[in-house]
């Protein structure tokens, strides 16, 4: 077969972060092609090249044996190429039409918008009868289920010309059925002469559908196999790295005490498409860590918001011991039991950038009169805490505590968050990808501070799409996959069996 897409030694950072480093892929017309690999080994980044999103730093690419340099999305689609995301990009109060138009030649037509809608109307009326996709081109898209909105998705690149289709995660919020009946209809594709990428971590998709499938790691191409020919193992193992010991920073023989925070049957309720907890059961014990491994898009998010009193619109239980229904206290009775929260979304979330340094550190206590009431503030006492805990937990580049909490760097963003949610000595911590983003130094000072939680009695969730991280620290480890925990290991934890258990629920 003829080669339709070709990426060669392409590398591309972000803000010092080398994403990608000599990294090549292919796709040839008539396949569907995987690409495989955890969250973070580049997959998206390459695509996203392929597409015309990024410029790459190095490299080439050739579309049809010729040698090509995108200016764009809209350069990508003169060549034919349509990226499908993870994440939809559609105008939710727009008819599917309507959206649609958005990318389609007839957007700059001639004749009346009414008239070249209608035109567009009949092409996807035509279109989604020959892929087999029941839509109707008048309904808006804020009344589609999610797997709709996909198939949307699909018919607005299709109708734009692409032959050379790229899926990214296509199936990750699909049900079962619905994930079969999209994935057959891709293949179809394929064999009709066009390109299909599926960028996917799923094994189970992989063995099914792709012809071949090229795994990243670390920004790095691996290998490129024929997944009919190798073993789930082996998929596994180039996936996630050799099988070797990690290192376990764990306090051997001392045993983890009660239960202190109890998770059943924890549910959100979603319109549309799958729950994203579907029946969560976790329970948190004194003096351990228990590290939550699992791809981006499980849940782990939805799970943590429950946990930190983000979100309330949950069902289930989630009980604190000796205290009872943890969900009817507010953030604040949390916070006076002693919660330190540690969400993914540092600079959104954990910090108000726009505050000073003095402000974010205090802002957790104000509320609970450590430092007099809010409209008078005992600014000399949170100043002389907060510089205290700025050099207790190492918070560097901080010129004056009037600092905007803003001009840190993001390790030392996150190390004053660490400082204000261990400044008094935590029960309970709930820590969403801690080290993400940070350097290994800032990472190491991180993962030190939870360790001493733990070892001070604390119950400490760790979630975490890295699974180093997660061997690393845990002392138990769960696997979250589409909203549940399928799996639990006691350490030490076999790397392969984990990343087996991560793939075989997708």
């Amino acid at each position: 077969m003829a080669t339709a897409l070709q990426l060669t030694g392409i590398g591309k950072s972000f803000d010092g972060f080398q994403a990608l480093t000599d990294a090549d892929f292919d796709a040839r017309w008539g396949e569907v092609h995987a690409l495989l690999g955890e969250n973070g080994a580049g997959k998206s980044s390459l695509m996203n090249i392929a597409a015309g999103l990024y410029a790459p730093e190095a490299g080439r690419m050739w579309v049809d044996d010729n040698p090509v340099q995108l200016g764009g999305p809209r350069d990508a689609a003169r060549h034919r190429i349509g990226m499908v995301h993870q994440h939809f990009k559609l105008v939710k109060p727009f008819t599917v039409a309507e959206n649609i138009l958005l990318g389609h030649p007839l957007a700059s037509g001639e004749g009346s918008h009414r008239k070249r809608l209608g035109q567009l109307e009949a092409q996807i009326r035509a279109k989604a009868a020959e892929l087999g996709f029941d839509i109707d081109p008048t309904q808006r898209v804020a009344h589609l289920s999610i797997a709709e909105q996909q198939r949307v998705e699909i018919l607005k690149v299709l109708l734009a010309g692409a032959r050379i289709l790229i899926l990214d995660e296509p199936t990750a919020v699909l049900t079962d059925a619905e994930a079969e009946r999209l994935l057959s209809t891709v293949q179809a594709l394929a064999r009709s002469g066009a390109a299909v990428v599926l960028v996917t971590h799923k094994m189970a998709d992989v063995k099914t559908y792709a012809d071949r499938v090229t795994v990243m790691r670390g920004g790095r191409t691996v290998k490129t196999v024929d997944p009919k020919q190798v073993a789930v193992a082996e998929l596994v193992q180039l996936t996630v790295g050799d099988s070797v010991a990690v290192p376990q920073r764990r306090r051997d023989g001392v045993a983890a005490g009660a239960p202190r925070l109890t998770v059943r049957g924890l549910r959100s309720a979603v319109a549309g498409g799958r729950p994203a907890l579907d029946g969560v059961d976790l329970q948190l014990k004194a003096g351990e860590i228990y590290g939550l491994a699992g791809v981006g898009g499980n849940g782990q998010g939805e799970l943590a918001a429950a946990l930190m009193g983000l979100d309330d619109a949950v069902e289930g239980d989630i009980t604190l011991q000796d205290v009872g229904d943890l969900k009817r206290l507010s953030n604040a009775q949390r916070r006076s039991l002693q919660f330190a929260a540690i969400p993914a979304d540092r600079y959104g979330l954990a910090l108000a950038g726009a505050l000073t340094v003095a402000e974010n550190f205090g802002i957790g206590q104000v509320h609970a009169g450590s430092y007099g009431s809010p409209w008078r503030l005992d600014t000399r006492k949170l100043e002389a805490d907060a510089q205290a805990a700025v050099e207790q937990f190492d918070v560097q580049g901080v010129r004056s505590l009037g600092q905007k909490a803003a001009l840190l760097s993001g390790g030392n963003a996150q190390k004053l968050v660490l400082a204000r949610e261990f400044g008094r000595a935590p029960r309970i911590v709930l820590a969403h990808s801690p080290s993400r983003g940070l350097d290994v130094r800032a990472g190491a000072e991180v993962h030190a501070r939870l360790l001493a939680a733990r070892d001070a009695g604390a119950a400490v969730l760790l979630i975490s799409e890295d699974l180093d991280e997660v061997l690393a620290l845990a002392d138990r480890v769960g696997v979250m996959t589409r909203g549940r925990i399928v799996a639990e290991f006691d350490q030490p934890a076999d790397r392969q069996a984990v990343g087996q258990a991560m793939t075989d629920h997708g």
